[in-house]
């Protein structure tokens, strides 16, 4: 069974920083693409940020680039967002993806929240 578990979210004041984590068992990690994206209240779902398996080349958003690192540790299975210089609308549930050859698989989602 695949699954994706993120944690690290929660409140941080603006200009702050946080690191999100995805857990990810069930699957042979190291060969999939690996996606963090974020959905506000109100919004459409955003992807923040890729990597891909092959290369291990990142891209961004153009909201996050800059002040956002995807990262992946292929020993632990576990993938990372690190959020720095937190602006209040970074504000959204933050979820972790996984996909490879058509197939994919979400996580739960974690909350961020910035605000004073």
């Amino acid at each position: 069974q695949v699954q994706l578990v993120e944690s690290g979210g929660g409140l941080v004041q603006p200009g702050g920083s946080l690191r999100l984590s995805c857990a990810v068992s069930g699957l042979a990690f190291s060969e999939y693409d690996l996606k963090w994206y974020r959905q506000a209240p109100g919004k459409e779902r955003e992807l923040v940020a890729t990597m891909r398996s092959s290369s291990g080349r990142t891209s961004y958003a153009a909201s996050a680039e800059g002040r956002f690192t995807i990262s992946r540790d292929n020993d632990e299975n576990r993938f990372y967002l690190q959020m720095n210089s937190l602006k209040p609308e970074d504000t959204a549930m933050y979820t972790c993806h996984a996909t490879r050859w058509g197939y994919y698989y979400w996580g739960q989602g974690t909350q961020v929240t910035v605000s004073s």
